[in-house]
């Protein structure tokens, strides 16, 4: 007799789990299932209704039935090289049909003639007789692969199924008894939720879809719970800052400067700063907004405020293209205030550098933009007060830590380039305080969005000669990836000469990523001053690019973009509130691009583009691949159904956090999610 399991042994491989051995382990491990607990915590995606039995005499073409009955004969034939059926006539008393398996060769000596099994299966009626195409069977009254609701996993080549089933079946009579648990027990009270140990037994076999989802919200809200313990935990350990006192003097001169007046929630977003700033902790708060909504204002103001408290501020974009772009616009917002600003990027000379790193350390720059190189290498600042982190669509790459060393307490501001749905917000920036732009200061109604499939490419390019020859200006963006990359520049050239030969005359400049510095700001400022009026050009315009009076795009294989991206893109014309026309050229081959484009034509809001995003692709691609690890380590959560939950799973582990974390559940938090914490950067 085997010794009774102890707790410890549910981190043996999984080799060791009853039924296993060396020849399945292989499988299993592609699955990411190493140990014995992995398997058990390997949780099904949906559940397949195998509880309606019928007699064969009432069965109808297409449904998907169990039926139970005796064999009576079995036949097999070599139908051709390559295919062998076997097939079998079941009989339950009111009729016959027969079972048809096509290739599996060892069903001829499992399936004995006079014995009373149950198949499941969706039935047809070929040449009169009702057959059911390779059904699940098993002896009759088993009632394990069929005559229930049976859970469905996401499965691997030479593992079926039935076998992976049978594996977790196996392993939760050995174990189940030891899986220990893991929330505490007032938070599993409260918000009554079943053990741990009860919700794995049942989400492997569930009485019924509401039995499984109960199982599934427990074991989904104690994965949400961890996390945010953990989030918690690290934002306690870094928690130092101080009050800064900025005059209003100046934000006042700063606000009846600017050309325009601001919107509601752009005022809300300010004060809400200024708050931030005067508190004793660091500031950590997520500016979100549509592409468009003025969000650098916002982010100015904070500047100004930081400046006029004796402290520096430093704006980080994620290329140098919008570090520049960046440097412009505020160069030209403070340009009446008693403020420096400077820029600091890869392209300046080394005496222009070293000049600006002397100023910095000296406390003779009140702002410097850069890249995030900024927060790295040999830049010391004289006392680093806010960090304003221009995110693009790629979330949670702040090197916190990096900041910290650079100014005590630093505050930090992040700008999202496009919106974040707010589970995402609630995972990756669930300690920031959130500001949302809600208005648009310059209405942006007026962008058609039209999707043309790539024979009629020429209609597109007829089209623009019109807007050309009223004076319009616009872009031509062609995808651009690392693995194709010479290829796609190519495209880009090629495109280039062509449209130079087409439109002669109108000026058609070309930006790409890898041309020098020089070169990019060139054809930046000829398309600004109208010497250029068609820019072909790969992403490098996606963020940030403000040329107010551009109003075409057209984009090249658009099923090559994300959706936040065409997004972007898309926000790049019609900026001064003229009427613009956006052609997205594309012939999408799959159906999650053709839902893509669907979407990018429908949807003009940032915010439903994003849930939109989060629908289709789930949540992995979404946080950008440092997160996918992340997302695949949650087996029962949903980032797009578990708002609540999350919610839920904060407000529990904030309330731990203050009360103190039993060192149990930091281990556990440590090792479940140890290394995505590590990723976050938080």
């Amino acid at each position: 007799a085997q010794e009774q399991p102890r707790p410890e042994d549910l981190l043996r491989p999984v080799e060791e789990a009853p039924g296993v051995g060396k020849k399945r382990a292989p499988l299993l491990r592609k699955l990411d299932i190493n140990t014995i607990e992995d398997l058990l915590t390997y949780f099904p995606r949906r559940l397949e209704d195998r509880t309606r039995r019928k007699a064969i005499k009432d069965l109808t073409d297409g449904e998907s039935v169990t039926v139970v009955g005796t064999v009576r004969a079995k036949s097999r034939v070599k139908v051709r090289p390559q295919l062998e059926l076997i097939k079998a006539a079941v009989d339950d008393g009111t009729g016959f049909l027969f079972a048809v398996w096509f290739n599996q060769p060892w069903l001829w000596d499992e399936l004995r003639q006079g014995e009373k099994y149950a198949f499941f299966g969706k039935v047809q009626r070929r040449y009169g007789t009702l057959q059911l195409d390779n059904p699940v069977w098993e002896p009759a009254g088993a009632g394990f692969h069929t005559g229930r609701w049976v859970p469905i996993y996401p499965v691997t080549e030479g593992l079926t199924q039935a076998s992976l089933r049978w594996l977790i079946h196996r392993a939760l009579r050995r174990y189940a008894a030891v899986i220990p648990a893991v929330l505490p027990e007032g938070v599993r009270r409260r918000l009554g939720l079943l053990p741990r140990r009860e919700a794995i037994r049942r989400i492997h076999s569930p009485s019924s879809p509401a039995d499984f989802e109960r199982a599934r919200q427990a074991l989904a809200f104690e994965e949400l719970f961890l996390l945010q313990v953990g989030l918690a935990l690290r934002r306690k350990e870094e928690a130092h800052g101080r009050a800064l006192r900025p005059d209003p003097a100046l934000l006042a001169r700063f606000l009846a400067g600017l050309p325009f007046s601001l919107t509601a929630s752009q005022r809300r977003a300010l004060t809400a700063i200024e708050e931030d700033l005067k508190a004793p902790y660091p500031m950590l708060r997520l500016l979100q907004g549509d592409v468009g909504a003025g969000k650098t204002v916002v982010a100015a103001g904070a500047c100004v405020m930081t400046a006029s408290a004796g402290v520096q501020a430093a704006v980080m974009a994620p290329t140098e293209i919008l570090a520049e772009q960046h440097f412009l616009v505020l160069q030209d917002l403070f340009r009446d205030l008693p403020l420096r600003v400077e820029l600091l990027v890869g392209g300046i000379g080394a005496k222009e550098r070293g000049r600006i790193l002397t100023a910095l350390t000296a406390g003779e720059v009140d702002v410097v933009v850069g890249t995030h190189a900024l927060i790295q290498e040999d830049v010391e600042f004289h006392d680093l007060a806010l960090a304003v982190v221009d995110e693009q669509h790629r979330f949670g790459v702040i090197q916190r830590a990096a900041l910290e060393r650079k100014g005590q307490g630093t505050n930090i501001l992040v700008m999202s380039a496009t919106p974040i749905p707010r589970t995402v917000v609630l995972t990756l920036y669930g300690e920031f305080a959130v500001s949302v732009l809600e208005e648009m200061p310059v209405p942006r109604e007026r962008v058609r969005t039209i999707w043309v499939s790539e024979s009629r490419r020429e209609v597109v390019y007829r089209e623009v000669e019109g807007l050309l020859a009223q004076g319009g200006k616009g872009y031509v963006v062609f995808p651009l990836v690392e693995e194709s990359e010479e290829l796609d520049l190519r495209a880009a050239t090629q495109a280039l000469q062509e449209l130079s030969r087409r439109f002669p005359g109108v000026g058609v400049g070309l930006l790409h990523g890898r041309m020098p510095p020089e070169g990019k700001r060139a054809a930046m400022a000829a398309f600004r001053a109208g010497e250029i009026r068609v820019l072909v050009t790969t992403t490098v315009v996606e963020v940030g690019l403000d040329v107010p009076d551009a109003s075409f795009l057209v984009i090249e294989h658009a099923d090559r973009f994300g959706l936040a991206q065409l997004h972007q893109l898309r926000g790049r014309i019609g900026r001064g509130g003229q009427e613009a026309v956006c052609y997205a050229i594309a012939d999408p081959k799959t159906e999650e691009a053709r839902r893509r484009l669907s979407a990018f034509r429908d949807l003009t809001d940032g915010f439903k583009i994003a849930e939109a995003d989060l629908q289709i692709r789930g949540p992995g691609d979404l946080l950008g691949t440092a997160q996918h690890g992340f997302v695949s380590r949650l087996r029962a959560a949903n980032l797009v159904r578990d708002v609540g939950l999350l919610e839920r799973a904060r407000t529990e582990a904030r309330r731990l956090v203050e009360k103190g974390v039993p060192e149990r559940l930091r281990r556990e938090v440590e090792r479940r999610f140890g290394e995505e914490l590590e990723l976050l950067g938080v």
